[in-house]
């Protein structure tokens, strides 16, 4: 890398304020997330009319479902638009770490999913009545959740976006690959609700700790050559 070039932190932080600005000055995306999210908890609210108790069997899978569907939308978007508008190319071209591409990217991409989860949180409550959700370790296991789908998307959709179809491309690739995160943070997330003991919930804790490793050494090792055409 040259000399001139710029850190990896400062040019990955680079790149993610500018994701951002560009998202906050359009809000394309996060309209998008936060529509479909809305409309998913005011379909399941209707269409489950449970008793206190199952509902709480039910939070944590009603709650991931729409994350992850809304952040699969967010991913597809995001990189569509880098590509289609050429800033993709421009990144390459920069004298910048190709890692600092990656974590920029899954900064930005993160910080739209938990927008949207701070938004949908109160909203479930709300209609659900469940208070449960604001709970320090329901909201520490939704943020390694988060990271882990986050990483392992923003790699994935690297790949997708060079295809014509990207959009039923990037689902295929991703769900698969994620169904560990997402079964570990529905059951931890569960877990919190229902009033489990902490030894309950250890072990897929544990699992969404070593995914998050893995995955974001996994992707930064391999990403210089996933956004090589």
């Amino acid at each position: 890398m040259p000399q001139n070039s710029p850190s990896l932190f400062k040019a990955m932080m680079a790149i993610a304020r500018k994701d951002l600005a560009a998202e906050f000055r359009s809000r394309e995306l996060l309209s998008a997330m936060l529509v479909f999210s809305m409309l998913v908890i005011l379909i399941f609210n209707f269409a489950l009319e449970l008793d206190v108790k199952v509902r709480q069997s039910v939070t944590a899978g009603v709650l991931w479902t729409t994350f992850a569907f809304a952040g699969t939308l967010g991913l597809n978007r995001s990189m569509a638009v880098e590509k289609d508008r050429g800033c993709m190319d421009g990144l390459l071209l920069a004298p910048v770490d190709r890692a600092a591409i990656f974590f920029g990217k899954a900064i930005s991409n993160l910080v739209f999913m938990l927008v949207v989860e701070a938004i949908v949180i109160p909203l479930y409550a709300m209609l659900y009545n469940e208070t449960r959700i604001f709970q320090p370790e329901f909201l520490g296991v939704l943020l390694l959740g988060s990271i882990g789908y986050i990483a392992v998307g923003t790699l994935l959709s690297t790949m997708s976006v060079q295809t014509r179809t990207r959009d039923v491309l990037l689902p295929i690739l991703l769900f698969p690959v994620a169904v560990p995160v997402l079964l570990a943070a529905v059951k931890a997330s569960g877990g919190i609700v229902e009033g489990l003991p902490f030894e309950d919930i250890l072990a897929p804790l544990n699992l969404l700790i070593v995914y998050d490793v893995v995955f974001i050494a996994a992707s930064f090792m391999i990403f210089d050559y996933v956004v090589e055409e």
